[in-house]
C-alpha cells in the first residue's frame, strides 16, 4: 500500500509478519502483533532493522506502555473510517506515554481525516489502494486552524484566543 509520511509519499522498507511467519533477516524491519511480541520478545528485541508493534484498535496502549522503547512504530489499525479510536490511542502514545517514534495508520482512513491524525500524534499513514495520494498531501493545506489542541502543531483557536487575552492585558 502506499504510504504518506509528513504529505510526502514515501517507500516502505517494513514487513508486517503474521503470528506464524518466520522472521526475515536481522536488518529487515518488522511489524508484529502485540500477541506475537508477547510471545517471541527475547528473539524480537534489539534488531538491527527496527522492531515495530500493531495495535489493533481494541488494545489498549497501557498493553504495551512498559516496552514502548523497544518501538520504532505502533502501527493503529482504523477499521473503519468512522472509528475515532486509533486518535485517541495516538494522543495516548504522545501525550501520557511519552512515546516519540513513528505512529502509523493503518486501515480504513480518508483524506480528510488527515489532518486530524496528524494533530494526534500520527507520523504516517498508510493510504488505502486505489486512493490518490495528492488528495492526502493536499489534505495538510486546506485547513491552517483548529479549534483543538494538537500535539503536533499549530495553536489552536482557544489557545490563540488565550494568548491575545493575554498580551492585551498586559
Amino acid at each position: 500500500m502506499p504510504l504518506i509520511d509528513s504529505g510526502m509519499l514515501v517507500d516502505d522498507a517494513w514487513v508486517r509478519l503474521g503470528d506464524d511467519d518466520a522472521l526475515p533477516a536481522a536488518d529487515v524491519p518488522v511489524i508484529v502483533s502485540l500477541a506475537r511480541f508477547l510471545k517471541d520478545r527475547a528473539s524480537l528485541v534489539g534488531r538491527n532493522g527496527g522492531l515495530g508493534i500493531f495495535l489493533a484498535s481494541s488494545q489498549h496502549p497501557k498493553d504495551i506502555a512498559d516496552h514502548l522503547a523497544d518501538f520504532a512504530l505502533v502501527a493503529l489499525d482504523f477499521p473503519k473510517f468512522r472509528d475515532g479510536r486509533g486518535f485517541t490511542i495516538a494522543r495516548e502514545l504522545r501525550e501520557h506515554l511519552g512515546y516519540r517514534g513513528v505512529i502509523r495508520a493503518v486501515g480504513h482512513t480518508l483524506p480528510d481525516q488527515y489532518l486530524a491524525l496528524v494533530r494526534c500524534g500520527v507520523t504516517q499513514v498508510e493510504i488505502p489502494e486505489g486512493r490518490d495520494p495528492a488528495l492526502w498531501a493536499h489534505a495538510l493545506t486546506e485547513i491552517s486552524t483548529a479549534y483543538q489542541v494538537s500535539v503536533a502543531g499549530p495553536l489552536s483557536m482557544a489557545r490563540l484566543s488565550r494568548h491575545k487575552t493575554t498580551e492585551h492585558a498586559a
